[in-house]
């Protein structure tokens, strides 16, 4: 069931078992996210040892992507938990115990960083406060909209606002466990600009992963230009971003990412709420189903299921419902794509690309493939969203992993090759050997020759199971 715009999916309880992870993977998920703000370092591994042993007994290479915590500001206990706000309300946030009239958070400081007439959400906007007074260690607030919150929800203030460092120290030791425990991926939280991300890849030292930079922030948003030149790729997580942002704005704002992604060749996904009604039902409304398709007709390279499989109580359907929106959009939404930019790669191996995808539009091409030591050719192919099917020979089984992530991309794996001739044949053979294309079929092929020791530079219409010269 595997779709040309990739699945994430995310462990938890309701999925962290053998059965349902490989369920999961028979329902077209490639990636799957552990988010590190829930669960323990024990479930964390043991969830990253369920997708290990699926892949092995499946032969796909998926892909773990940790999801890091980031500078999220939580509320302490409450008392009664959970609490009612009602409007015209009075209620305090502090450092150190809860108060009277209200509770602490898990940021001390926060009473130095925001002002009278601030706006303050809790859970994610189920609550609306806005700030009446600071005095003391002690924020005033003032209920303006009500609602139901427990303890341990987010609360959200204006970003910019928060002398937060952008790596927590939970961070740190986030990512060092999960460097550990070999994740192929890391989501990075509440990213405000390019120096977060330069600061968390130092952390890596030599055991760099690619870094997803999830864009949730107002500065984030001001600055996704310069994101986008050092981070790997992007996640629009649209539920503490809608909550910065008006509402409104969101599903612009969406189409502007998607486009400065594309435009910057990075992959994106596009998270949050997508298919949220299947966290208790077995179909989804109307309106999510149109919302996951017009994710993948404004050109994301995947989509991203949250509460959906990682507490809902129909995980494989719901993973299966985005995949089976996917794949009827790609196959018959060709004229309702919205319009992409061209990417802005130069260079051989990009002319190399783009002529590939243009030579693939042959209805007698079945397939491009690529043979590539560092992915990069498989990340150029995606970028031009050829009509057929990429598959990419890589050696190395954790770049095989990241690259799950590529829109339209199959990794497969490979013996370095001696020569060009060699190259050649073992894509051919593996073509066969997995049965994606029949002999005699046309394919293009894209690589460098010599083979591993150059940048992309030949391009190559070869008929599978024909001589190699």
């Amino acid at each position: 069931m595997i779709a040309r715009t990739r699945l994430v999916c995310t462990l938890g309880p309701a999925s962290a078992t053998p059965r349902l992870v490989r369920a999961l993977v028979e329902a077209g998920t490639s990636i799957f996210r552990i988010n590190f703000s829930h669960g323990t370092p024990e479930d964390h591994a043991r969830s990253v040892g369920l997708v290990r042993d699926v892949e092995e007994a499946t032969g796909n290479a998926l892909a773990v992507l940790a999801d890091l915590p980031g500078p999220k500001v939580r509320l302490g206990r409450m008392d009664p938990d959970p609490f009612r706000f009602v409007p015209h309300q009075r209620f305090s946030l502090r450092a150190g115990e809860a108060g009277p009239d209200g509770t602490s958070t898990t940021y001390p400081q926060l009473a130095e960083d925001l002002r009278e007439g601030d706006r303050v959400l809790l859970a994610d906007g189920a609550v609306e406060l806005t700030v009446a007074g600071v005095a003391g260690g002690v924020v005033d607030l003032t209920c303006v909209r009500g609602g139901v919150v427990r303890s341990g929800q987010g609360v959200n203030v204006p970003a910019e606002r928060l002398s937060l460092p952008a790596v927590t120290e939970r961070d740190r030791e986030g990512l060092a466990r999960a460097l550990e425990m070999g994740v192929d991926l890391v989501a990075q939280s509440f990213v405000r600009g390019p120096h977060d991300i330069t600061e968390l890849r130092d952390l890596m030292g030599d055991h760099l992963v690619p870094i997803v930079a999830k864009i949730e922030t107002r500065p984030a948003i001001e600055h996704v230009e310069q994101i986008l030149n050092v981070t790997d790729a992007l996640m629009v997580a649209r539920g503490d971003l809608g909550v910065e942002l008006p509402m409104e704005q969101i599903p612009l704002l969406q189409k502007d990412l998607l486009r400065a992604a594309r435009a910057a060749g990075r992959p994106v996904i596009v998270a949050t709420q997508m298919l949220e009604s299947m966290i208790r039902s077995p179909r989804p409304t109307r309106a999510e189903a149109t919302d996951v398709a017009n994710a993948v007709l404004d050109g994301a390279d995947g989509v991203m299921l949250s509460g959906e499989t990682a507490i809902g109580e129909y995980p494989f359907e719901a993973a299966a419902t985005a995949t089976r929106i996917a794949k009827t959009v790609e196959a018959r939404g060709d004229e309702y794509r919205a319009a992409q930019p061209a990417c802005r790669h130069t260079g051989e191996a990009a002319a190399v690309a783009h002529a590939a995808a243009s030579v693939s539009g042959d209805a007698d091409v079945q397939a491009i493939t690529c043979y590539t030591e560092t992915g990069r050719t498989a990340r150029l192919l995606s970028a031009e969203r050829p009509g057929c099917p990429i598959y990419a020979f890589m050696p190395d089984v954790g770049l095989r992993r990241a690259n799950a992530l590529l829109w339209g991309v199959t990794t497969l794996p490979a013996t370095p090759p001696r020569d060009t001739d060699e190259m050649i044949e073992l894509m051919d053979r593996g073509l066969r050997e997995h049965e994606l294309v029949r002999s005699g079929d046309s394919v293009v092929m894209a690589a460098s020759s010599p083979a591993g020791r150059t940048a992309t530079n030949m391009l190559k219409i070869h008929q599978v199971g024909g001589p190699i010269r």
